[in-house]
């Protein structure tokens, strides 16, 4: 027979103490806390993180998204596909490797992410503002893990 308290004050020490717990619990809190800020727009937080992403001069790769928003292409391939049915971003063949393929922003997603970026600004002041800490030593930290 296993000894139910010590498992159970096992537990309680993980719940309290475990960093993976506690970091899937605010990002999940963040992730709603931005999804409403973006509700307005008609995108979720992970859409205005892809749509940044794609915000660059030259169109990315589905790699190099996947790997800037540490996701498998797969995912991120799967991710695209709304934005391009609300016409904020196209998928094209590479034209350098016929294998991959690129995204981009279209006009319209540039507009849309010009219209959410403020809101984003003032969101996150306000998460930062709340946190009470240094929030360059939190993001600093939780770049080392990633």
């Amino acid at each position: 027979m296993s000894n139910i308290p010590a498992a159970f004050a096992a537990t309680l020490h993980i719940r309290d103490h475990c960093l993976c717990l506690h970091a899937q619990r605010a990002a999940r809190a963040l992730s709603r806390r931005f999804d409403e800020a973006f509700r307005p727009f008609g995108i979720t937080s992970g859409q205005f993180s892809l749509l940044n992403s794609l915000n660059r001069p030259e169109p990315p790769t589905i790699g190099a998204v996947a790997s800037l928003l540490a996701m498998d292409r797969t995912t991120v391939t799967a991710n695209l596909k709304p934005l391009e049915r609300m016409g904020a971003v196209t998928v094209s063949v590479d034209a350098k490797d016929r294998r991959g393929r690129r995204a981009a922003l279209t006009e319209a997603g540039r507009a849309l992410l010009a219209r959410a970026t403020p809101v984003w600004v003032e969101e996150h002041a306000r998460v930062e503002a709340e946190l009470g800490r240094d929030a360059d030593e939190l993001r600093a930290g939780l770049r080392e893990v990633g």
